[in-house]
């Protein structure tokens, strides 16, 4: 590959895992940090994200801290440069357990919580006369049940997928291809 072909090809990439986690939820320029240094070479500065971005220097900061915060990227240290270096979590499977567990912190364990809230307070209302009234607080509470079976039943597959590790992964899958066929 040409090096023009190599930096289309790294900018595409980093376009499409910012398009990406922008579709997650999360910012896209902290999705596009992430690819940048996933695919880089060598550990990058806060100078180098920058430029390679065209982002000021509180985005690219701001976006920085998070992604330390969520454990997807590490800082590196030099002797000879006392600016901090970048370097992202390049193991594919740890970064599937880390955006897993933290996706699972921030957005599933609060909509639990909310459900089960939802659920207390209809508990706690005093029965009604209305029959009609009753009928529609008991299909509501079944959905949010239903709703919070699937979530706790997702979050167990997600954390089985994390703990088996690539090999185990791939006879589970052959196991569950043969038992849904």
């Amino acid at each position: 590959m040409s090096p023009s072909g190599y930096r289309e090809s790294r900018e595409l990439f980093v376009r499409r895992w910012g398009e990406m986690g922008a579709t997650w939820g999360i910012s896209r320029t902290m999705a596009e940090i992430h690819a940048l240094l996933f695919t880089a070479t060598e550990p990058l500065c806060t100078d180098d994200i920058m430029a390679a971005l065209n982002i000021s220097r509180g985005n690219a900061s701001m976006n920085v801290r998070e992604l330390l915060n969520w454990g997807l990227i590490h800082r590196v240290h030099t002797r000879e440069d006392r600016r901090i270096y970048f370097q992202a979590e390049c193991d594919v499977w740890e970064m599937f357990r880390t955006i897993s567990r933290e996706r699972q912190r921030r957005e599933v364990e609060p909509i639990i919580e909310t459900i089960e809230r939802c659920r207390l307070m209809v508990d706690a209302q005093p029965r009604t006369h209305d029959a009609d009234e009753r009928r529609r607080a008991q299909i509501y509470t079944k959905r949010l049940e239903e709703m919070r079976d699937f979530l706790h039943m997702t979050n167990s597959a997600s954390a089985l997928l994390a703990r088996a590790g690539k090999g185990n992964l791939r006879r589970a899958l052959k196991l569950l291809s043969k038992a849904i066929r």
